[in-house]
């Protein structure tokens, strides 16, 4: 059994307070999401995140194919993390760790996904060729995103 980890580090010249109202409400994952992924949500999108929260919502992420997937919000720390995990969809495993903290002259947001894929050695075999690319792509896509949005974080 593989189990892949992905992380990313990003700041912003916001507040604690602006990135969580942002990141934590469900409706703006599409503003983050590339539009050829086509994404939509269909249930809870409650604008205040709370543990329990389950999400379905319709992303394509490879070839056109739409897939559904619901995910729960299992953690929340109001202003300091939340985590996602997946309840049906693609992976055998995603769960997906948000962090934010107050830096000097902003904040630092810390994602950490731990994941696997279905299929055994077909999923191992399918990782570097089409997962882990289309990942790293996404998570690109929405680093430009939130610095468009907020703009670029300057070291002090």
């Amino acid at each position: 059994m593989k189990i892949y980890q992905k992380k990313t580090t990003q700041r912003l010249p916001i507040s604690v307070s602006e990135a969580w109202d942002f990141l934590s409400n469900p409706g703006n994952l599409k503003t983050i999401t590339p539009e050829y992924m086509s994404f939509k949500i269909l249930d809870g999108h409650e604008p205040k995140m709370y543990a329990g929260q389950i999400i379905k919502y319709i992303v394509t992420p490879v070839l056109g194919i739409p897939t559904t997937w619901v995910t729960e919000i299992t953690h929340v720390e109001d202003q300091k993390y939340f985590v996602d995990e997946q309840r049906f969809g693609p992976y055998a495993l995603w769960h997906h760790k948000h962090f934010i903290k107050e830096i000097p002259g902003g904040v630092e947001m810390i994602d950490i996904i731990d994941y696997k894929l279905p299929f055994g050695l077909l999923g191992r075999i399918a990782h570097p060729i089409l997962v882990k690319g289309k990942l790293n792509e996404i998570f690109e896509y929405r680093y430009h995103k939130l610095i468009e949005l907020f703009g670029n974080y300057k070291e002090k």
